[in-house]
């Protein structure tokens, strides 16, 4: 999965480092990063400090063994040669290396966009500031702290002996995919699971197991995988406004996404595989 950088460290820990002239800068700007992509061979280099400006304010983000990501939305940067903007398509279009590069745009993003959604405090309004001590905003008239929030959302492998539940997005994403949904105000995880399964496909399930989770920062979320077992009829009554596609599939024809990034092709995998 996308998260899987080993033998690599992610470190996110609060702290307030600073920049360096190596030190690796994301630049996103409306939805696009600031790369170097070279698509013969793979790979993609972040802009480093020294090259965009050094007397610049930057935002420590998080470390991955000993190299350094801060953040900057400043106006009027040097763009080194060879750079130019890309979106999250580019970066999932095709395995680019080095992964953990990849893993990073996955966390900046939403790092980045909560420090931009929270620059003004949601009670009274004035600008917010850093906290010096933890990562959080913090607003100097009134005293609220805010912090970073992860949404919880559930990816459900639905099974039926010898057959898995597939669906399709009407919108978006054109690959398989699994149930999937966002906890609500007031459930439990395992109630989200019953509730998406019915609300998305008609049916009932039982036996629900947890599997395994996995942070997806470009929806700010926090994936947790379970599986379960259809319970009682297994007529699918698909939402026709979500979904274009939901049908039981067998093991040997499971469609693969292409890039072994997700949680939902991991698990798909495991069902197909027979592991599961």
């Amino acid at each position: 999965m996308i998260q899987d950088i080993s033998p690599k460290k992610f470190n996110n820990s609060y702290n307030n480092k600073s920049v360096n002239a190596n030190s690796l800068i994301v630049l996103l700007k409306n939805g696009k990063f600031l790369l170097n992509i070279d698509n013969e061979q793979k790979t993609l280099t972040y802009p480093v400090a020294g090259a965009i400006g050094m007397e610049i304010d930057y935002t420590y983000l998080f470390s991955i063994d000993d190299e350094d990501f801060f953040y900057t939305d400043t106006d009027g940067l040097n763009i080194p040669e060879n750079f130019s903007f890309y979106d999250m398509r580019d970066l999932r279009k095709d395995y680019l290396f080095p992964k953990h590069y990849i893993f990073a745009a996955f966390t900046a993003i939403q790092l980045i966009e909560w420090y931009e959604g929270t620059k003004y405090c949601g009670r009274c309004g004035e600008l917010n500031e850093n906290s010096l001590i933890e990562r959080a905003r913090v607003c100097p008239a009134c005293g609220k702290t805010v912090y970073p929030r992860i949404n919880p959302a559930v990816i459900v492998g639905v099974t039926n002996g010898d057959k898995l539940l597939l669906t399709k997005y009407r919108t978006g994403f054109a690959h398989n995919a699994l149930v999937a949904g966002f906890t609500e105000i007031g459930e439990t995880v395992e109630e989200t699971v019953a509730r998406e399964v019915m609300e998305e496909t008609g049916l009932l399930v039982k036996n629900i197991r947890y599997y395994k989770s996995q942070p997806w920062g470009i929806a700010s979320d926090i994936l947790i995988g379970f599986f379960c077992d259809v319970d009682g009829d297994d007529t699918i009554k698909m939402d026709e406004e979500e979904l274009k596609y939901a049908e039981w599939v067998s093991r040997d024809e499971i469609e693969l996404q292409p890039l072994e990034y997700s949680l939902t092709n991991e698990m798909m995998k495991l069902f197909k595989e027979g592991t599961i």
